[in-house]
């Protein structure tokens, strides 16, 4: 265990964790809604410190980041918990372990130092906070992130966008890219779906662009649930009214968890969310989950395939220096 950052003790031996937007007010002996954070004898210790449940080596691609250095290996890693309690989650089994399972809190021992030393071995351009949910195991991330930026590699944050303003500003010098979920735009959806609210991730979004670090918006398209065209649409204009520049993913939902009662998104609703985004004005819209042109970057001025994917590999790159090779317009990211 070690001693929990974002913590303000209160009456009675409770303590207030700030590290998300819940800000839960914890009682001595009990966790807050991420399971993974306790209080012991009034003061806040997080379990997973060490504790990394998954870790793989993936292409950035997988993340999914598309415009941040195309092509290259990141070293992708997770600890058990998360403060969201979607009812699709593909990774329930490690997100909510410790709530499903009477707080268990499963991992192999692994440190920042290690988990460097690994990433720098494997020749990873970075390393991905992700699987589960970065934000409850931020202590690890900021310590691992802090080494990782002195010997040259990025770090990544595949995230629900429910950080503090507090804790992302802490991280912020360490952090060079992230991909969010923008899970829906109706605080109604929030609720029953992933049991938070909506307002708190649009705010987290807005700090990440204002504070310069690289995002992808990613949206996983439920049937009956995020899939009208007002509410993409809507989604596409908060995008877009904080830049046109910015990557948005909508992607495939498959039955999963908790969520069994709806079918796969047909292909025609993703079609229809990547025209929409692209009528609204956003420079790039991907469709995830599916093989296809979809998944292809083209220039946002002349229009020419410059990247082009199969799956999560990338077969061919025609970004030269930042620029399309084809008109030499600038495009927008982080290229190598």
């Amino acid at each position: 265990m070690k001693q929990a950052m974002f913590q303000e003790p209160k009456e009675q031996q409770q303590v207030q964790c700030s590290l998300c937007s819940h800000r839960c007010l914890i009682a001595e002996g009990k966790r807050g809604i991420c399971a993974v954070r306790e209080n012991q004898g009034g003061i806040l210790y997080t379990l997973v410190y060490d504790k990394i449940i998954a870790r793989n080596i993936d292409p950035i691609e997988k993340k999914p980041l598309f415009h941040f250095h195309p092509g290259s290996l990141s070293y992708s890693i997770a600890t058990p918990g998360c403060n969201f309690r979607c009812r699709h989650c593909q990774n329930a089994d490690i997100s909510q372990l410790p709530r499903d399972q009477g707080g268990m809190v499963l991992g192999e021992e692994f440190t920042p130092e290690q988990i460097v030393r690994s990433a720098r071995g494997r020749r990873c351009a970075s390393i991905s906070y992700t699987y589960t949910e970065p934000t409850i195991y931020f202590e690890l991330a900021y310590d691992t992130a802090r080494l990782a930026a002195e010997v040259g590699l990025r770090n990544v944050f595949v995230t629900n966008g429910y950080i503090t303003p507090e804790a992302l500003e802490t991280i912020r010098p360490y952090l060079h890219a992230a991909n969010i979920d923008l899970k829906g735009f109706s605080d109604n959806f929030y609720r029953k779906v992933c049991g938070a609210r909506l307002e708190p991730v649009l705010d987290a979004i807005r700090l990440y662009k204002q504070f310069g670090i690289w995002i992808e918006i990613t949206t996983l398209v439920i049937p009956g649930h995020n899939d009208s065209d007002s509410q993409l649409r809507d989604i596409a204009r908060f995008i877009v009214s904080l830049g046109k520049d910015i990557p948005w993913h909508v992607s495939r939902f498959h039955p999963t968890y908790k969520l069994t009662d709806q079918p796969s998104t047909p292909l025609e609703t993703l079609r229809r969310a990547r025209e929409i985004g692209l009528e609204e004005g956003l420079r790039y819209v991907y469709e995830g989950n599916i093989p296809g042109e979809g998944e292809d970057t083209a220039c946002w001025s002349c229009g020419r395939t410059l990247v082009k994917r199969t799956g999560f590999h990338v077969e061919e790159n025609r970004v030269k220096e930042g620029k399309c090779s084809y008109c030499g317009v600038l495009m927008d990211g982080v290229w190598d």
